[in-house]
């Protein structure tokens, strides 16, 4: 009779323990998320319209309208650090005949929190020039054969250079931004001296909702920089080249990927300064009202292969 009430309690036990291991929840195995490969690449490109090209504050489309476009290769090695290269042209009007700007630049763009740099190479070319001359004919600082214009400007027949540079920006809050930086030539415009640029700038952005929900974003803006020179060689008959500053501020406006930018630009150079530096086809040979007060307005689309995919 206990032999008989031990072996049905053991069989309950064992029933008991199976319905309990039963009971337990069994383990689930998943699949690991797939890694999302980031394509480190991306292209940037754009094409802007503007009233004028103004560069430093000394016009350089001759108070015409100008029109540019550019393509810019970006490898970002991680999110807070990019190298990229790139192209750009504009259209210009130079004493030297020279109608267009081709640029070529590359450079590195490490970012630390809210502190972000930018340094790098930019060089300025200036196809299609000619030679002009003091005196039409040539002989006098170009070959035989030259031409002339009116009021006696001469200008090499290139003057391409380029420029090393340094710029960073910090970024205080979503409204708030403001940023400083450096450009350094040994051979500025060809003259034969170097040139230095320093310039500090700030912009405020105004909150998302400014405009309601129209999607219109708008900014404030402004840059406040000057230039140095030195003296010029002798195809410019060492001419003590001014120094100067300049600056601008302007209201700008965008919508998706498009922007309104008006600008006010001036600088404190005098008429016979600006005549020195430009040797301005337009002028009466010893003023020029190239480097004056001025108002300019710019359309411009800038978009990336990322922003599109």
């Amino acid at each position: 009779m206990n032999k008989a009430l031990l072996s049905v309690a053991a069989l309950l036990a064992v029933g008991a323990t199976s319905a309990s291991a039963a009971d337990l929840p069994a383990k689930v195995y998943t699949k690991a998320p797939p890694i999302v490969a980031v394509d480190p690449w991306d292209i940037a490109f754009g094409t802007s319209i503007s009233s004028e090209y103004v560069f430093r504050g000394i016009t350089q489309s001759n108070h015409q309208p100008s029109v540019t476009g550019y393509f810019e290769p970006r490898y970002n090695i991680n999110p807070n650090l990019q190298l990229y290269a790139g192209v750009s042209a504009s259209s210009i009007s130079f004493t030297n005949r020279a109608a267009v700007e081709i640029d070529g630049y590359a450079g590195i763009r490490p970012t630390f929190g809210p502190v972000a740099f930018d340094f790098g190479f930019w060089y300025y070319g200036y196809p299609g020039g000619q030679c002009i001359d003091y005196v039409q004919g040539g002989g006098v600082v170009c070959p035989l054969g030259s031409s002339a214009i009116f009021n006696g400007n001469a200008m090499k027949k290139d003057v391409s250079f380029y420029e090393v540079y340094g710029k960073v920006n910090y970024t205080f809050n979503d409204v708030f931004t403001a940023g400083a930086s450096v450009n350094y030539s040994p051979d500025f415009l060809r003259f034969g001296t170097e040139g230095t640029y320093a310039a500090v700038n700030a912009k405020i952005t105004m909150p998302s909702n400014f405009f309601g929900t129209s999607g219109i974003g708008s900014y404030i803006s402004g840059e406040y920089g000057r230039q140095w020179l030195g003296t010029t060689d002798a195809f410019y008959l060492f001419t003590a080249l001014p120094d100067y500053n300049t600056w601008n501020v302007g209201v700008g406006f965008t919508y998706k990927v498009f922007t309104l930018d008006l600008r006010y630009t001036d600088t404190d150079l005098s008429k016979g300064g600006c005549q020195a530096i430009t040797s301005d086809f337009t002028s009466n040979g010893v003023t020029s009202n190239w480097c004056g007060a001025r108002f300019v307005a710019k359309l411009s689309a800038d978009l990336s292969l990322a922003s599109v995919k």
